[in-house]
């Protein structure tokens, strides 16, 4: 089976190329001639997610999944939520978003925050979602090399690590997006 994963995240491919079975080939956006950015002007994680999938399937025609994740900090009403790529400005800089974060919870006593994805499916003229959540906690400071976004400063929930201390494998198991990934698998599993 051959789907599109439509994103230009390279981060993102990489980690869920890791969740997918082998009988599953992922195509990227680069392999079917998609250059140009996609619009997400929805007010949601999940509006974006979906809007994105059809945006390919009316465009290209494909078969595709996309998905979309924010994260929400309790102490600051749900944001940056569906913006949080763009938090600090358009530039979707990872270390301006994550420097704008810890100022705005600098006196904050309340560091609780989830990170969300919604993976939207387009596939046989219809519309499946599916949604991973990972509860937890924005640290004071940023640690660790490994993941992207805002990896450096999230600690999951019964974890002393930050995502970005993590190996990929132990994401990949505990995180939003494994989780949202592993009902997409069984879904496509048992078509």
């Amino acid at each position: 089976m051959q789907i599109v994963f439509a994103t230009n995240n390279l981060n993102k491919v990489k980690e869920v190329q890791a969740l997918i079975p082998d009988h599953i080939s992922l195509l990227s956006l680069k392999d079917i001639g998609c250059l140009e950015d996609i619009p997400e002007t929805q007010a949601t994680i999940e509006g974006n997610a979906i809007q994105k999938t059809i945006y390919i399937k009316e465009h290209y025609g494909y078969d595709c999944f996309a998905d979309d994740t924010g994260l929400e900090v309790e102490a600051l009403d749900g944001a940056p939520g569906v913006y949080s790529a763009r938090y600090a400005g358009e530039q979707k800089n990872a270390d301006d978003n994550m420097n704008k974060l810890l100022t705005k919870l600098d006196n904050q006593t309340n560091r609780k925050a989830q990170f969300k994805t919604v993976i939207a499916l387009h596939i046989d003229d219809k519309l499946e979602t599916f949604t991973g959540i990972c509860q937890g906690e924005i640290t004071t400071s940023k640690t660790g090399e490994e993941g992207f976004g805002y990896d450096p400063i999230f600690k999951p929930q019964g974890y002393s690590e930050t995502f970005a201390e993590m190996p990929l494998s132990l994401k990949n198991r505990i995180g939003h997006r494994g989780k949202a990934v592993a009902q997409l698998v069984d879904f496509l599993n048992k078509r």
